[in-house]
């Protein structure tokens, strides 16, 4: 029996389901602009008690990116029914068969189970929460997006200046204007974990040393699914390698395939 073709990421269907308790409704633009990265996001879905004020700002944000609220009331404090209405959805959406993966968007580790059963299915999990998110929660996902990145993201898209860095002044009889909102903190840039990364290329690069980029990249993920350049400072993992000459080497070959240009990478030599 021939084996099936795989998707493109521009066909991969994915359920979106957002646990409005834990998670804050700065990211929006910053979470879908990543999950497009990824597939289409064919049901987008937020869960919470919305008869509470602690929810107001994500009901601004709803209409414009066209998020269904799922109304769950606390029958009783202290218990998180918030968490049930979702996993009972996801299962429900699972059996459909219609989805390719999953992004859970929450920094409750209450959702691990539901995101090691998903991947069980065969289906992607993709995870999307803060920093404090506990780490049995980041290892059931495929790939783990801490959302402090999404924030800084989209701070630095819409925060604009005067073209010479200075505040702009208000004119004569004018109104100084309000200051604006600070941007939310950036997460602090982490030492990049270069002997990691040369493991990985030395436990699966070819004969010569080289592997493919993108191979590296996913076999990095499959160990560390919270991996990501963005931590460190660069917006690419091709950017951090450039950036260590003194550990790593970089080619481009071209893809007789697709016609294009293929990076490879493999640990520097050093010399004795």
């Amino acid at each position: 029996m021939a084996s099936k073709a795989p998707i493109s990421r521009q066909h991969k269907h994915l359920a979106v389901l957002i646990d409005a308790d834990n998670a804050p409704a700065a990211i929006v633009e910053g979470l879908f602009e990543e999950i497009a990265k990824y597939g289409v996001a064919s049901v987008k879905r937020i869960y919470g008690d919305w008869t509470q004020p602690n929810l107001g700002s994500w009901k601004k944000v709803l209409l414009d990116h066209s998020i269904q609220p799922i109304q769950q009331f606390a029958y009783t404090k202290g218990k998180n029914a918030t968490d049930s209405s979702l996993i009972i959805d996801a299962m429900d959406l699972l059996y459909t068969r219609r989805f390719d993966g999953f992004c859970l968007v929450s920094s409750d580790s209450d959702f691990t189970r539901l995101a090691a059963r998903l991947r069980e299915e065969g289906l992607t999990v993709y995870g999307f929460g803060e920093e404090k998110t506990p780490s049995p929660f980041v290892s059931a996902c495929d790939k783990f997006i801490y959302t402090e990145i999404l924030r800084a993201g989209a701070a630095g898209a819409t925060e604009e200046l005067p073209s010479n860095g200075d505040k702009a002044k208000p004119a004569a009889g004018e109104t100084a204007p309000a200051e604006p909102a600070k941007a939310p903190t950036q997460p602090k840039t982490q030492k990049v974990p270069v002997d990691f990364i040369a493991k990985i290329i030395d436990d699966s690069n070819e004969e010569d040393g080289w592997i493919q980029l993108g191979a590296l990249g996913s076999n990095i993920s499959k160990l560390r699914p919270a991996f990501d350049a963005r931590l460190y400072g660069f917006k690419k993992l091709s950017e951090l390698i450039r950036a260590n000459p003194k550990r790593f080497e970089l080619q481009t070959r071209g893809s007789s395939a697709t016609g294009g240009e293929v990076l490879y990478v493999r640990n520097r030599k050093v010399e004795k």
